[in-house]
């Protein structure tokens, strides 16, 4: 039986140290540093791919594996039909057995719940801050004095690669802001 360990973080900023140290009793490590939300994960369908009947996946914390019990669900399917356990060292989780089977299926839904409030509070909270007049996105390139003054250019018939040179903007740009709020 080999044990196989799964550490990820979910942007480069972080640190995998913690994950690398809870996990150094493995054979072999898989290491990411990508969202759990997405199934763009190459390390995790490496190590999925790599593991056979007998072995053990270890991870540190069930959100480490996965965001959502749909994916939770397909990952655990994935190591049963291989004859792999599945085990989660912080929440004391062993699917070689019923009790632990059912732990992981019942930490995974609450994972996903936590995910769920997470984003709900966040758009309330962004609606909050809009309603307050809090603009959200990237700062407009130009004021208005200098949108006028492109507007002017252009219709006396200055070009629009030199109104892109003179702004430092983009074409795309250039035509958003000669469009934008017309008439």
């Amino acid at each position: 039986m080999a044990k196989f360990g799964y550490a990820r973080v979910s942007s480069v900023g972080q640190s995998l140290d913690v994950q690398r140290e809870k996990l150094r009793d493995c054979d072999k490590m898989f290491e990411e540093k990508r969202s759990g939300t997405t199934d763009a994960r190459p390390q995790l369908k490496q190590c999925l791919n790599y593991v056979r009947e007998g072995d053990q996946l270890i991870v540190t914390r069930i959100d480490r594996l996965a965001r959502s019990t749909l994916h939770l669900c397909q990952i655990a399917e994935t190591l049963r039909n291989k004859g792999v356990d599945l085990v989660v060292l912080d929440q004391n989780i062993d699917t070689s057995d019923g009790t632990g089977r059912l732990l992981f299926n019942m930490l995974g839904a609450i994972g996903q719940f936590e995910t769920e409030i997470r984003a709900e509070r966040q758009m309330d909270g962004i609606k909050k801050a809009k309603d307050r007049g809090v603009q959200f996105g990237k700062r407009p390139a130009l004021t208005n004095d200098q949108i006028v003054e492109l507007r002017d250019k252009r219709a006396s018939g200055t070009l629009i690669k030199d109104l892109m040179a003179e702004y430092s903007l983009s074409k795309a740009t250039i035509y958003r802001y000669l469009t934008k709020n017309e008439g």
